[in-house]
Order: C-alpha cells, then sequence, then structure tokens
C-alpha cells in the first residue's frame, strides 16, 4: 500500500505547479515533498513527473495517475479530519483572514456563540486590508471580495458586495439632493485612495433600467481606509461611497442616510475563500457552515443588495 504522505505530496505538487508551494500547503521542507515524491515513483517504477530548474510537469503517466487517485486521496483525508480531533469534536487553530471593518461589524460578533458550540477551536483571526495567499501564508479561510482564484482555492459567495451614497442628515439638511451620480460632483466628496495601487477610486453607478453613469467625487477628503470614511461622512465632511456592509450600522442608527437609492455599483461578491471543497479540516468545515448559516438566517445578503433601492434601508431618526 502506497503511503498517504507520498501520495498527497504528489497531488499538491501537481496541483500547485512545484514542490516549493506544495511545502507550503503541506507544512513540509520542498526537500521532503521531493523525496516523496521520487518514493512514490521509485515504487511505481514510472516517472510521474518532468522536472527542469524552472518548471514541474506532469507526464503522459503523471495525469493518468493524478486522473485515477485524485478524489480517492481527498474522500480519505476528509475522513481522517473528521474522526482525528478528540472525540471527534472539530479542534486546532482556526486562522482566518477578513478585513477590520466587515470582519468587526458581522463576523467577530459571530464568535461567542461559535465559541460555545465548538471550545476546542482556537481562533486565530486577522483583520486586514488585503488579499491574502491561503496556502502560501497557512490561512484556513479568508472573507473579502475580489481574491484571484488560485488552483486549489474556492469561493463560497456569502452577498452582493454594493456600494452606495451616503451622508449625514445635517450634510444635507439645506442642501438640493442629486438627482442622479452625475450631480455628487456639486457636494464635498469623501474619496477612497487604493491601497493597492495608490489611485483614487472610480465609481460606476446602475438603476434599475440598466443606466450606467460615473459617480464622480470632489475629493475634499482623501482617506484609505472604509471605517475612516464612514466616520468622515458622519462627522458631515460630505459625501462618501460606502459598501453597504460598512454602511449599514450607521444607516441603521441614523446617522448616515442614503442618496441616490436606485442607483449602486456593483463590485461583485463576498466570499468565503478556503482551500478545497472536499479536503477540509473539521474545523475549517464547521465555520464555513457556521457563517453561511448565520448569513441565511439573517438574510445578510439581501440587506447588503443596493440594488434593493431604499426599500431595505433603515430609515434614519
Amino acid at each position: 500500500m502506497e503511503s498517504l504522505a507520498n501520495l498527497e505530496s504528489f497531488i499538491r505538487s501537481a496541483e500547485l505547479g512545484g514542490f516549493s508551494a506544495a511545502a507550503r500547503r503541506l507544512a513540509l521542507t520542498p526537500a521532503a515533498v521531493s523525496r516523496n515524491v521520487a518514493m512514490l515513483e521509485r515504487n511505481l517504477g514510472v516517472r510521474l513527473f518532468q522536472r527542469s530548474t524552472r518548471n514541474l510537469t506532469l507526464t503522459e503517466a503523471g495525469e493518468l495517475f493524478l486522473s485515477a487517485v485524485s478524489d480517492h486521496v481527498e474522500a480519505l483525508q476528509t475522513a481522517i479530519a473528521e474522526v482525528s480531533s478528540e472525540g471527534g469534536e472539530p479542534s486546532g487553530v482556526l486562522k482566518v483572514s477578513m478585513s477590520p471593518n466587515f470582519g468587526a461589524q458581522h463576523i467577530l460578533p459571530l464568535l461567542p456563540d461559535f465559541l460555545a458550540r465548538y471550545p476546542r477551536i482556537r481562533p486565530e483571526w486577522m483583520f486586514e486590508n488585503r488579499q491574502v495567499d491561503l496556502i502560501a501564508e497557512g490561512y484556513d479561510a479568508a472573507i473579502g471580495g475580489g481574491f484571484e482564484l488560485t488552483p486549489g482555492i474556492v469561493a463560497r459567495t456569502l452577498g452582493p458586495a454594493h456600494v452606495i451614497a451616503v451622508a449625514s442628515p445635517d450634510y444635507v439638511r439645506d442642501r438640493t439632493q442629486p438627482f442622479d451620480p452625475a450631480g455628487l460632483a456639486a457636494f464635498d466628496g469623501i474619496s477612497m485612495r487604493s491601497l493597492n495601487s495608490g489611485r483614487l477610486r472610480q465609481w460606476i453607478m446602475r438603476n434599475a433600467e440598466g443606466e450606467e453613469m460615473p459617480a464622480v467625487l470632489t475629493g475634499t477628503v482623501v482617506l484609505n481606509d472604509p471605517a475612516a470614511i464612514a466616520r468622515a461622512a458622519c462627522l458631515g465632511l460630505g459625501v462618501a461611497m460606502l459598501a453597504v456592509p460598512d454602511a449599514l450600522p450607521h444607516l441603521e442608527n441614523g446617522e448616515l442616510i442614503r442618496l441616490l437609492p436606485d442607483w449602486y455599483a456593483d463590485v461583485g461578491p463576498i466570499s468565503l475563500y478556503y482551500a478545497s471543497r472536499t479536503l477540509l479540516p473539521a474545523k475549517t468545515r464547521v465555520f464555513i457552515d457556521f457563517v453561511t448559516e448565520h448569513f441565511r438566517r439573517e438574510r445578510l445578503a439581501e440587506r447588503f443588495a443596493g440594488s434593493l433601492g431604499a426599500s431595505n434601508m433603515p430609515k434614519g431618526r
């Protein structure tokens, strides 16, 4: 019977295109992964990879073998993960990345109930405005939007990432409300500078009729963090473009109101990212199920949808 470690080293090397990437995923050294694959080749009596200084590619025999064993090994690993924790209960460090504002507002409040249900899981949650490399950095999961789906990473949609125009009631009290996104140029704008590109974010808004129009902010104030932008808008510094999840608490308490209720910008889904659909430790699987069930029960996907106009927005005081 072939060693499970040899088989997994082979599968991960094939999926990720190299021994180093596979080693990061498996928490081994590249030398150990290479040694496992070499032992597998020796035991089978066939060469599975063509090796060069820069590339690692499957041979024809390697492609056939990968197709034959991949699903079976993943099923076996899943079974092992389910029964390997003490008493069959999920356990271990759960390392998750999420944006600071979204995570603090919508995910962190779930932690008391989650820990009450799974007391042997130890959360290690990172609040950061960046796209992490789940495999290379050892994350079990990440929550956010716009992640590049590299090989072996899948995304489970939680809800839409719709951006809406907001301002404080005091700021708009003596001003004429804009008729369309072009009208936002007449107001003081709180603009966002992208951490990735260094450029000011530009938004294309749309309505239910399918019309599209740029939302042009004057950039009176420029910030780079959604929480800071929301706070600046609450302070009456001008109009801001905020994702609905970031704006929602302030809309609910009356600090902000929505402008242009028929218009929104769609920047893609908010998703839960993880390394594989089937090869999941129990701690990761229960976290995914817990979060998605919360979003379903609280109808957060609907509440985050700016496309529903003012009907799903709380009324200001």
